[in-house]
């Protein structure tokens, strides 16, 4: 009987990648060597994102009913730690908003308010992938926000949001390498350009996923306050770079993949953990949102910020994460305070292929389009982590 189950999502999946146009694989060519090419991208971002005001506003948009964890939480904490613009979280309603893979967080200003406070509008809006990328409240408070002078950032899947606000007909983007062909089908005359980890053109920025939402701070960062600014951000983080490099080719769906992809949904319903993450006042939550994002992308964790005073944490950046009173049985989230939130990432993917295998890894790494990871493991580096 469960084979029979089993066969049925198989199908049904194989259909549903087909439809959704994930499989990708072009044979597109590597990314040219040329680092004169990435500094003049890297410059070109940065000259087009320039402020027009000394201390300009940064408006990072949540949908209440679910946004992408690591898309909103590290935007919103590298602006915030760089400390060149007011940043504002904002969502439809204001309260409650689900983060997706993982986590829960309130957001303190709603659409409304914020359009009282700044009625001329945002000087950036960054807008995350969401669980709705139609949602019609905030695809029209989008193209406001873009009439009235906003630049626009459109991180990861985010980019099929700004596209439904009407903002990526004719344009140039760059977007998750799985819902590229989609963005080109909704919209016409856009184009896609491949090897850029984000870009700009005429006011709309894009990214590719989620590993991306880092540079793309960063290059922001430098816009608005100088390249110093942007180093020393980058340094905390564990970032030796924020160039727009990046090599498109090897993401795409192959057979072995997909087949990959679909056991490990399988599996989902016969293995499947809740773990506790011990959250705290002022705890680091860009470490946070890329550990809780790349374990529980396994499909076989979900993970549930805990708090000895549970209700609210406030985190490094301000933001209220919403945590449950400690379970003990719980296995806990593996978390070092010791590590910035890259040497982190990279711990983590090391820890999921160990704990599940080399293939659950690869498809953690190919969601979140983290390049620096795809090549095959290194046991040295995974020991030194």
């Amino acid at each position: 009987m469960f084979r029979r189950f089993l066969s049925v999502v198989i199908v049904s999946s194989i259909a549903a990648f087909g439809l959704a146009g994930c499989g990708a694989g072009t044979g597109m060519p590597a990314a040219p060597a040329d680092p004169a090419l990435r500094e003049q991208q890297t410059q070109a971002f940065v000259q087009a994102m320039k402020p027009r005001h000394a201390r300009p506003v940064v408006a990072i948009v949540a949908l209440n009913e679910g946004t992408e964890t690591t898309d909103f939480l590290l935007t919103h904490a590298v602006l915030q730690r760089a400390d060149v613009a007011d940043v504002k979280a904002v969502a439809p309603r204001r309260g409650r908003v689900d983060l997706y893979p993982a986590l829960q967080v309130d957001v303190a200003e709603d659409f409304d308010g914020f359009d009282r406070a700044h009625p001329s509008g945002a000087d950036y809006v960054i807008v995350p992938a969401m669980s709705n990328d139609a949602d019609p409240t905030v695809t029209a408070w989008l193209r406001r926000q873009a009439e009235r002078g906003a630049r626009i950032v459109g991180v990861c899947n985010g980019t099929l949001v700004v596209g439904n606000a009407g903002l990526l007909d004719g344009r140039r983007f760059a977007g998750h390498w799985s819902e590229r062909s989609t963005v080109l089908e909704r919209h016409p005359g856009s184009s896609h350009v491949p090897h850029q980890r984000y870009l700009v053109d005429r006011g709309v920025a894009t990214t590719t996923g989620i590993s991306a939402s880092i540079p793309v701070a960063l290059a922001l960062v430098e816009a608005i306050g100088g390249h110093d600014k942007a180093a020393s951000v980058a340094a905390e983080l564990g970032a030796t770079s924020w160039s727009p490099e990046h090599d498109s080719a090897p993401f795409a769906l192959t057979l072995r993949r997909g087949a990959s992809y679909l056991l490990n949904k399988a599996a989902r319903f016969w293995s499947h953990e809740p773990w506790g993450v011990d959250v705290r006042d002022g705890m680091d939550d860009i470490a946070l949102a890329l550990t809780a994002d790349a374990w529980s992308r396994t499909g076989r964790v979900s993970v549930y910020a805990e708090s000895a005073s549970p209700g609210s944490v406030v985190l490094r950046s301000g933001i209220k994460l919403a945590a449950q009173a400690p379970s003990p049985e719980r296995p806990r989230l593996p978390l070092a305070a010791h590590m910035k939130p890259l040497q982190q990432l990279d711990a983590t993917l090391c820890q999921i292929g160990e704990r599940y295998g080399a293939s659950r890894r690869e498809w953690v790494v190919l969601e979140m389009e983290y390049a620096d990871a795809l090549a095959p493991v290194d046991s040295d580096r995974c020991r030194s982590s």
